[in-house]
């Protein structure tokens, strides 16, 4: 296969579009998506990010290992848009490409910069691959590799990332859809709502949380009353519009 792409690596890819397909998260990524990109593209570390560089404030960060890097750091902010690298998507708009440190500098134009002598030099970073995902207006969200030294990305690990890109940007927009359709409930209300959905009457219930039937009744009516629905099938059918687990 074309740039040394096996079939391994090709299960490898299907492996990541899986775990964010059936994954879930309150945000950002689910970690099974962190974990099996890590396994496609080899590196040091991988996160996750969403951050708005103008207000420099990070949405979401999430790392593997955890918190290897700090990307919300004053000393990252100030050094990001004098970074080509980093701040290439913002300055150009392109969203598609694959980049790395090296589209940008040599080794040693890279070694000269303040984002490595003041932030991934001290971390041990010596180079990055960055995909990045559709995002609001004024934000950024990417899937960024870091490596220590060794060896660069090379056209292998392009062609995966180009090829991960496009399906990982859009089962993000759909975790993001389904997130938002998840009814705000509190936990006694969820815990409530997977017992009627087991088929469990209001006195079984009452049982099982240790409580009359009238505070049952009255758990309901709330229920209803924030999913927006008069019933019980209509209120499970909101609540878990996929079969619970």
């Amino acid at each position: 296969m074309a740039e040394g792409v096996r079939t391994a690596d090709l299960r490898r890819l299907l492996a990541v579009v899986d775990a964010a397909r059936s994954g879930e998260a309150d945000e950002g990524l689910p970690d099974g998506v962190l974990s099996y990109a890590r396994e496609l593209v080899a590196c040091d570390v991988i996160s996750f990010v969403e951050f708005d560089p103008v207000r420099q404030r990070d949405y979401v960060f999430q790392s593997m290992p955890s918190d290897e890097v700090d990307s919300g750091s004053p000393l990252f902010w100030r050094l990001y848009w004098d970074c080509a690298h980093c701040c290439y998507s913002d300055r150009s708009g392109d969203l598609l490409s694959v980049t790395t440190v090296s589209d940008f500098y040599t080794r040693r134009q890279f070694h000269s910069t303040g984002m490595y002598t003041d932030y991934f030099g001290p971390a041990g970073i010596e180079t990055d691959a960055i995909i990045c995902l559709s995002a609001p207006s004024g934000r950024n969200r990417r899937l960024i590799f870091l490596r220590g030294p060794g060896t660069d990305f090379d056209g292998r690990d392009r062609l995966l990332l180009s090829l991960l890109r496009p399906h990982l940007n859009e089962l993000y927009q759909e975790l993001a859809r389904r997130r938002k359709a998840v009814p705000e409930l509190t936990s006694r209300q969820w815990e409530l709502l997977r017992l009627l959905a087991a088929g469990h009457t209001n006195a079984d219930i009452a049982r099982e949380l240790v409580v009359s039937v009238s505070t049952v009744r009255k758990h309901l009516e709330n229920i209803f009353a924030r999913l927006g629905v008069t019933n019980r099938t209509a209120a499970i059918a909101k609540a878990f519009p996929s079969p619970p687990h």
